[in-house]
């Protein structure tokens, strides 16, 4: 029933002009399903969706070349006076969550990490898998590069606001550390989760000195036992309210919810 008088506003709503969607290549898939979505149910609508980076997102929406700027971390002081000096008002909207999952090659026998232990990987204290409950196999560490949303939500909850370790390998985007960890076997990454698929390993971790380890799951993502755990989210300016409302009641409508949950998101309802 809610999808159809969903779809019936839509049909008596007046022409949308054409909106643009950028940044966060982990919101990117669920941005991209739901616009399609979304034009299938209005076919005055056209979305367009792009990724590059919640900090490519929210530059674009600073200097106005996007109507919406998806990000996977919150937006920082200055970029939101940077919009409110131009005469804009920023509107925060969480569309969904996801948790941040921790990757290895499959063949690699650790199964368990402390975010302590993480620590000093991705610092570059810990250089080997023999020091953490791993074979005698050099730690390969990959990382998104700075413009990514991930990259800092995993400095700021993960490393403990600490930096990462000079000469790590910066990959541009979640599908490249996949890959690259996929055939690496002392590689080590992180990713939504979302993105996990049979080439890589989740490893379990612990937020209290290793007396429980969680796997990341949307089971343990809903019920709050896996620790990393973020917002997904939605920044506009609140001067284009009426070209990007209709879009976002979408996300929030059964059929927007769906998708976050086909793709492996955690619901925000």
């Amino acid at each position: 029933m809610k999808k159809i008088l969903f779809t019936a506003m839509l049909a008596a709503a007046s022409v949308l002009t054409a909106q643009t969607i950028k940044g966060s290549d982990t919101v990117l898939p669920f941005s991209q399903r739901a616009a399609e979505a979304f034009m299938k149910a209005d076919k005055n609508a056209k979305v367009t969706v792009t990724g590059g980076g919640s900090g490519v997102g929210i530059s674009a929406l600073i200097d106005g070349t996007t109507d919406i700027a998806q990000s996977s971390r919150k937006i920082k002081f200055d970029e939101r006076k940077k919009v409110e000096d131009k005469g804009g008002n920023v509107k925060e909207v969480v569309v969904a969550y996801d948790a941040l999952a921790v990757i290895i090659h499959p063949n690699n026998k650790a199964e368990k990490l402390t975010r302590e232990q993480l620590e000093g990987i991705f610092t570059g204290q810990i250089k080997n898998w023999s020091e953490v409950g791993g074979a005698n196999l050099p730690i390969v560490a990959y990382s998104r590069e700075t413009s990514s949303g991930t990259y800092e939500f995993f400095k700021e909850e993960v490393l403990n606001k600490k930096d990462y370790m000079s000469g790590i390998l910066s990959m541009p985007a979640t599908g490249a550390i996949v890959q690259s960890i996929s055939q690496t076997p002392g590689a080590i990454g992180y990713i939504g989760l979302a993105y996990i698929d049979k080439r890589v390993k989740a490893v379990q971790i612990s937020y209290d000195a290793g007396k429980t380890f969680v796997t990341p799951s949307i089971k343990t993502a809903k019920d709050e036992t896996y620790p990393v755990v973020r917002p997904l989210i939605y920044y506009y300016d609140t001067n284009k309210e009426s070209t990007v409302k209709s879009f976002i009641d979408f996300t929030f409508s059964d059929a927007g919810q769906k998708i976050v949950s086909d793709l492996g998101y955690i619901t925000v309802k």
